[in-house]
């Protein structure tokens, strides 16, 4: 472990803690009818009223300003991405631990429980493909963002990445708003939804786990001097071309379909806006994919046989079936 890995892991430690400890203080101080100064009495009776101002006043001035400083600082915007898979749990915790929160015990047990298993499935995910080290890279986005306006980017760099990070995360969080404001009991819709969030953690764990194993054996491949594979299309891969980004978007349907069974259908829109741009990265990708001219044929093979996002069954398969 290097001396930038090192201090990167210090870096990423420390950068959330003055949320973290202003909402301790928050907790401790307004869980009761009596503060003990001015200053408490404003922020608690401001703060109980309005927990979702509260979590974006706290991801503004934490998120959006310091890791943006601390973006300029570094020339590199990494930070962002390993709290993908923190933040919302930090969220989620936020609203369950509010001082007037209220909530069915299941359903609030088990939407934390998904939320822990999607966050460590995650988390692997992002560190397995860094090689288990902290700020190697930032994400190839902001990298050709950057270097098609590099004299701006030190302000377009704070709406780009975090600024609009903001959106996503605060807005598919949402459904854990209405978890934790509804006490209405557990019934089969919140079944129906726990299930569907586990079958969309498990689809993206297995099709990052294929992916990685497609990467890994095309580095060995390309050390060895031997061809490399053009194209992973085995396994959930035959199915779909983006298996993973199914699977975190039917996570998050699923979570989303708490709200909707307790009446709060609106808290759907971050889900919405979330999957909106998830179709604009798969553009992005694809686009990419077949500017590489070792794959650009393969791919556009691949995409006229293989359903883009819903695992399907697959048509060159289908004509393999109907010749022989």
């Amino acid at each position: 472990m290097g001396h930038s890995n090192v201090s990167n892991f210090v870096l990423a430690v420390t950068v959330p803690l003055p949320s973290l400890l202003f909402y301790l203080s928050f907790v401790q101080k307004c869980d009761g009818d009596r503060w003990e100064n001015e200053y408490w009495t404003w922020v608690c009776d401001w703060g109980r009223l309005h927990p979702l101002y509260l979590v974006n006043v706290l991801f503004f001035l934490n998120v959006d300003i310091l890791f943006w400083v601390v973006g300029l600082v570094q020339q590199n915007v990494w930070l962002i991405d390993p709290y993908w898979t923190i933040i919302p749990v930090l969220i989620a915790h936020f609203y369950s631990a509010y001082p007037a929160a209220q909530y069915d015990l299941l359903r609030s047990r088990a939407a934390l429980l998904l939320i822990w298993i999607w966050s460590a499935r995650l988390t692997y995910n992002y560190f397995r493909r860094e090689l288990w080290q902290w700020g190697k890279r930032e994400d190839w986005r902001f990298t050709d963002i950057r270097r098609k306006d590099p004299r701006n980017w030190w302000w377009k760099s704070f709406f780009v990445c975090f600024v609009s990070q903001h959106t996503f995360l605060v807005g598919i969080t949402l459904p854990f708003y209405s978890i934790f404001t509804n006490a209405r009991p557990w019934n089969a819709w919140d079944g129906l939804a726990f299930l569907v969030c586990l079958s969309g953690i498990t689809i993206a764990h297995v099709a990052d786990t294929q992916l990685h194993s497609f990467v890994a054996r095309n580095n060995i491949l390309k050390d060895l001097g031997a061809p490399t594979e053009p194209l992973l299309n085995r396994g959930l891969w035959h199915y779909s071309r983006h298996p993973n980004y199914f699977g975190e978007q039917l996570f998050w349907w699923g979570l989303s379909l708490f709200s909707v069974n307790l009446g709060q259908s609106w808290a759907v829109v971050g889900t919405a806006i979330n999957s909106a741009c998830l179709a604009y990265t798969t553009v992005l990708v694809e686009r990419k994919m077949v500017q590489e001219p070792s794959r650009a044929d393969v791919y556009r093979q691949y995409q006229k046989s293989t359903s883009v996002l819903i695992p399907w069954f697959n048509r060159s398969t289908l004509v393999k079936s109907k010749t022989s």
